[in-house]
């Protein structure tokens, strides 16, 4: 018989025992584990949906919640700036690209965005069927706006006031899907684009919901003297990176922010947090060794016996104590093994009832670093067992089976 058979049939001897050490070990690994994994992919799509956005210019607010409206759609606006402002920033030389955005309206609590065909050059998009929206009212749509929505090319839609869903319809126009782009795996995935002279058309009224429909010149015609959400800029020299978000900020009524520093901050924020649940969770991990510990140097206590038998039919010393480490690792390697699948089913089912899809959580998501919980878990099994395996070498074989009888 194998010692990790012979492991495996001393644990289940006291199966209550075992059973709560591996509880201890699964609950302090899956809290890492979630924490690993929620951490990791959200800075990812972070950093995804903002790598070629060096600046965002919107109205002076909060620069976090600036970045958060513009970027990741998942806050509402500062407010609004002037188009006039706005062209003038465009135009500077410092700016190589500058994306408009006009925000307001949403379909099914899927944002709809009124901007330009700068948009598609700036997040590099790809269609997967039909067209990109030209002209006003209509739309292209986002690969998980169609999946969420059922909507196809050619169906039409009414878009509702404000950034979430809402009863207050804009029944008098309706929107035309004219495309649908392919999965983007970015924050493009969920949302509704149209040119910005549709978004003015929603709020103006009736008296002017026949003009401009011909063109996309009428619309940009439209939006003179209007104002816009907010400007998606890239730089068209590193230098700009000192010069222009302080020109913004200071020589004008509107403020500029980095996505950089502002996405830096927002972990900086809630990296607390983090870091208390991590102690916690090895924390638990420690009580978790401690238990094992105790009930392997009890369980020695109790087995002296069974060691010394073991002895006469030929087991040596060393053959024991890789017994007590045996049926330490089994329980924390266990243990860990069942955390880490904790970690993954918790974040599937997050994800799964998660209303932010713009950072939907995958419980599919893995990471080479999980192999380093599986080693914690044999750290922790070989440190516990350490010292009821060393005695194994205080047997006295006569001594203890006189003892006994």
């Amino acid at each position: 018989m194998s010692i990790f058979t012979i492991g495996r049939k001393n644990l289940l001897r006291n199966k209550l025992t075992a059973f709560l050490n591996i509880t201890l070990v699964a609950f302090g690994i899956g809290i890492l584990s979630i924490l690993m994994l929620a951490t990791q992919q959200i800075s990812s799509k972070l950093e995804e949906n903002a790598k070629d956005i060096d600046v965002v210019v919107g109205a002076k607010g909060s620069p976090l919640q600036l970045i958060l409206s513009s970027i990741y759609h998942i806050d509402f606006p500062t407010g609004n700036i002037p188009v006039s402002d706005a062209r003038k920033l465009a135009e500077n030389p410092m700016v190589r690209l500058a994306v408009p955005l006009a925000l307001g309206d949403n379909y099914m609590g899927n944002r709809i965005v009124g901007t330009d065909q700068s948009f598609i050059a700036l997040y590099g998009l790809d269609l997967g069927w039909g067209k990109f929206w030209e002209k006003d009212l209509e739309t292209t749509i986002g690969s998980e706006v169609a999946r969420t929505t059922g909507l196809k090319v050619g169906d039409t839609f009414f878009g509702a006031h404000g950034l979430s869903g809402s009863d207050d319809v804009h029944k008098q126009h309706a929107y035309r899907v004219m495309g649908i782009l392919k999965p983007q795996g970015n924050v493009t995935d969920q949302l509704i684009l149209t040119n910005i002279g549709s978004v003015y058309k929603m709020h103006e009224g009736n008296e002017h919901q026949d003009e401009h429909q011909d063109s996309q010149q009428d619309s940009k015609a439209e939006i003179n003297n209007r104002e816009i959400t907010a400007l998606l800029i890239q730089y068209r020299s590193p230098m700009s990176v000192v010069v222009f978000p302080r020109m913004v900020n200071k020589s004008t009524n509107m403020q500029a922010a980095s996505p950089a520093m502002e996405s830096a901050r927002l972990f900086s924020l809630i990296g607390i947090g983090i870091d208390t649940l991590k102690w916690f969770a090895a924390f638990i991990m420690l009580i978790s060794g401690l238990s094992i510990f105790i009930s392997l140097y009890n369980s020695m206590k109790e087995r002296k016996y069974d060691l010394a038998i073991m002895r006469c039919l030929g087991a040596s010393k060393f053959k024991l104590f890789f017994l007590v480490l045996m049926e330490s690792l089994q329980l924390t390697v266990a243990g860990a093994i069942v955390g880490i699948l904790i970690g993954h089913g918790s974040l599937y089912v997050i994800g799964f009832f998660q209303e932010a899809a713009q950072a939907k959580l995958n419980g599919f998501y893995f990471m080479t670093d999980e192999l380093y919980l599986l080693l914690a878990g044999i750290v922790i099994g070989v440190l516990a067992a350490l010292l009821p395996a060393f005695q194994v070498f205080k047997v006295d074989i006569a001594k203890t089976l006189t003892s006994e009888r």
